[in-house]
C-alpha cells in the first residue's frame, strides 16, 4: 500500500511539474508574441510616387518625444533612400537642408539654391510632402520655406508664405479596378483652328485614374464630333499631371512644341486650361515641357504663367451649325 501511495505521489508531482512548465512556457510565448505584434505608427512620412504624380504616406516610428527631435527625425527620413521601387525620397540628393528652426509653432526650413532647379511639378509635390509630414508634430502649426536667405516664391515671383496641412489637397484613395462613369466637358479646336468648341463625352474609366489625367488623355485623342479636331499637336505624350492647392500641373513631352500653325496658339493652351478647369478643385493650370516652364510656347504664350479659365475663344456649337446651314 505504501508503495502504491509513493508511486501515486511521484506521478502526481511529475504531472504538476509538466503542467507548470507548460503554463510557464505558454506564458513566455504569449509575452513574446505580444512584444512582436506590430503597433500602429503615430507618424507617417510622405514620399513621392515613382511616376512623380502624387505623394504616398509610409508609417514611421520616432524615438524622440520632444517636438524638435521629432521634426529632425521626420526631416531626416524625407532625405533618406526608401529602398522601394514604388516611391522615392522626397528631398532630392542635390538639395541640402541648411537650417530648420521651430519658433512659436512656426517651422522655418532653409534649403540650398539647388531647390530652385527642381521642375515645377516635383517642387510642388516635394513641398506638399514636407509640409504634410512635419505638421503632424502638434507643435508645428505652419511652415515657411527659404532658399538660402530668401523666401520661396512661385513662378510669377509672388511669395509663397506660410503653409499648413490644409494648404494642399490630395486626391483621395480609390478602389482598385472599380469602373465608374462620368461626363466630361472638353474643349477641342474647330476646323479653322481659331476657336474652341465644347464637347460632352460620357466616359467609363477605372477609378485608379485621376480625373485630370482622364481629361488630358481624352484631349490627346480625336474628338467625337467631325466639326472639331484636337488642338494639341499630334503625337504629344502626357508625362505627368497632378493637382496641388487648386493648381493643375501638366507635363508634356517635347512633341508639344511641334509647330502646327493650323491651330492658333491660344486655342492650344486654352483647350487644356478650359477643359481642366471644368473639374472641381482646379482654378489654374501650368503647362511644362519635359518639366521645363522657362520658355514661351510659339510666340507669346509663356509657360511660366498660371493660366486661368478663359471662355472668350469658345463658340456656341449651335451657332456654328446655323452658320454652316446658312452657307449651304
Amino acid at each position: 500500500m505504501k508503495l502504491k501511495l509513493k508511486l501515486k505521489n511521484i506521478i502526481s508531482l511529475a504531472l504538476t511539474c509538466v503542467l507548470l512548465l507548460c503554463l510557464f512556457g505558454c506564458g513566455e510565448n504569449a509575452q513574446e508574441n505580444a512584444q512582436t505584434e506590430p503597433e500602429e505608427a503615430d507618424f507617417v512620412v510622405y514620399y513621392l510616387t515613382k511616376d512623380n504624380e502624387s505623394i504616398v504616406p509610409v508609417p514611421v516610428e520616432l524615438t524622440a518625444e520632444d517636438a524638435d527631435g521629432q521634426v529632425k527625425e521626420l526631416l531626416a527620413a524625407l532625405s533618406e533612400d526608401t529602398g522601394s521601387v514604388e516611391y522615392h525620397k522626397t528631398i532630392p540628393s542635390d538639395v541640402k537642408l541648411l537650417d530648420s528652426r521651430l519658433d512659436y509653432n512656426t517651422l522655418t526650413l532653409a534649403f540650398s539654391e539647388e531647390y530652385l532647379r527642381m521642375d515645377p511639378i516635383t517642387e510642388v509635390l516635394c513641398r506638399a510632402a514636407i509640409v504634410e509630414t512635419v505638421t503632424q508634430v502638434p507643435a508645428v502649426m505652419r511652415v515657411s520655406f527659404l532658399v538660402e536667405d530668401a523666401p520661396l516664391t512661385d513662378s510669377r515671383g509672388d511669395m509663397i508664405g506660410f503653409m499648413t496641412a490644409d494648404s494642399f489637397v490630395q486626391n483621395p484613395g480609390r478602389q482598385i479596378n472599380a469602373i465608374q462613369e462620368t461626363k466630361l466637358v472638353l474643349y477641342f479646336s474647330n476646323q479653322d483652328g481659331d476657336a474652341l468648341l465644347p464637347e460632352t463625352q460620357e466616359v467609363h474609366y477605372s477609378s485608379n485614374i485621376s480625373m485630370e489625367k482622364l481629361v488630358m488623355e481624352r484631349l490627346l485623342e480625336d474628338p467625337l464630333n467631325s466639326r472639331e479636331k484636337s488642338a494639341i499637336p499630334t503625337g504629344t505624350q502626357l508625362l505627368s499631371v497632378t493637382v496641388v492647392d487648386g493648381v493643375c500641373y501638366v507635363n508634356l513631352d517635347e512633341t508639344f512644341q511641334n509647330q502646327d500653325y493650323s491651330v492658333q496658339e491660344p486655342v492650344v493652351i486654352y483647350s487644356i486650361v478650359d477643359s481642366l478647369t471644368e473639374l472641381s478643385g482646379i482654378q489654374k493650370v501650368q503647362i511644362s515641357v519635359n518639366g521645363d516652364t522657362n520658355m514661351v510656347y510659339r510666340d507669346k504664350m509663356s509657360l511660366t504663367t498660371l493660366y486661368e479659365r478663359n471662355m472668350d475663344l469658345v463658340e456656341d456649337p449651335e451657332e456654328e451649325t446655323e452658320v454652316e446651314e446658312a452657307e449651304q
